[in-house]
């Protein structure tokens, strides 16, 4: 008996070591060498894994940029220009510095610019929601209102108003990692760059039907009429199907768009209240040509 418990051992214990020398033998010849700047680029990186770099994690971000020859493609909105800089540092390439980015919603279709002409009873998604029909209001491309891109934000940066049932970025908290972009169905959230103290201009409206139409479904609706295009000093808007667009990369944030529009439809944002012309100062240039011709007299 006790000679066939030790066959037993000697068997297993010499099977077991010719396994772990095949086994040895199989991990040497397919080992993969793993580059240990990865690890390095990985720890610059904020851990976010919200991809909005455009990889699934910031491990997968990580091997790619070791691997690239050149950084010019890939950048961490949530790091910024900061991180890519200490990256390209640890890799010994080189990379520009890019615009801060924020979220911007383009819809103003609250309650008391949209009439509500029936109600959604189904599942609180905005992407089941837009599955099914085309809202609750006559502009089929405005918000849904029920959240979806509040629920994939990971920084608290997004929330729904109470008043208006819209969504509202919270700029100092927003990273421009995307997922609300993505997130949104009816495509009303961009990114756009971010200017100084957040001041912003941008049409608030998506809605691509003909003037009359879409002004019936929203009063505060781009209607085409071109007028922002026309007073525009630097060639920043343009129309594309009864649309009006405003590149944030020419816009120079005059302002002469805002007051040219007829129904509202673009915002600024951040912006110091402009001063009201009076009679008193009207007079003033008047006054000041006329003083000035009398001393030249």
């Amino acid at each position: 008996m006790s000679a066939t418990i030790l066959f037993t051992i000697i068997s297993l214990s010499a099977i077991g070591a010719v396994a772990a020398i095949i086994l040895y033998f199989v991990a040497q010849k397919f080992k993969v060498y793993e580059d240990p700047r990865i690890d390095q680029v990985e720890e610059l990186l904020p851990a976010a894994n919200c991809g909005g770099c455009g990889f699934a994690g910031c491990r997968a971000f990580a091997e790619a940029m070791v691997k690239a020859d050149v950084l010019s493609d890939y950048y961490c909105p949530v790091g910024g220009n900061e991180a890519m800089t200490a990256i390209a540092d640890v890799l010994g390439k080189s990379v520009e510095a890019k615009d801060p980015l924020v979220a911007v919603v383009r819809c103003s279709g609250s309650p008391a610019h949209r009439e509500r002409v029936n109600s959604y009873d189904g599942a609180a998604s905005c992407a089941i929601s837009s599955s099914l029909y085309s809202g609750e209001t006559g502009c089929q491309y405005g918000c849904l209102g029920l959240g979806d891109c509040v629920d994939v934000c990971d920084f608290d940066a997004i929330y729904m108003d109470e008043e208006t049932g819209l969504p509202i970025v919270v700029d100092d908290n927003c990273t421009a990692c995307g997922a609300c972009v993505k997130a949104c169905p009816n495509d009303i959230i961009e990114l756009r760059k971010k200017n100084k103290k957040d001041r912003k201009i941008f049409v608030s409206c998506v809605n691509h039907d003909k003037g009359g139409v879409a002004k019936k479904a929203c009063s505060v609706a781009c209607i085409g009429c071109s007028k922002c295009v026309k007073v525009c000093p630097f060639d920043a808007i343009t129309m594309d199907n009864f649309l009006a667009y405003i590149d944030p990369n020419k816009c120079k944030l005059c302002r002469k768009c805002v007051t040219e529009c007829p129904t509202g439809a673009i915002l600024e944002i951040n912006f110091p209240e402009r001063k009201v012309k009076t009679e008193e100062t009207a007079k003033k240039p008047v006054e000041k040509a006329e003083n000035k011709e009398q001393d030249n007299n």
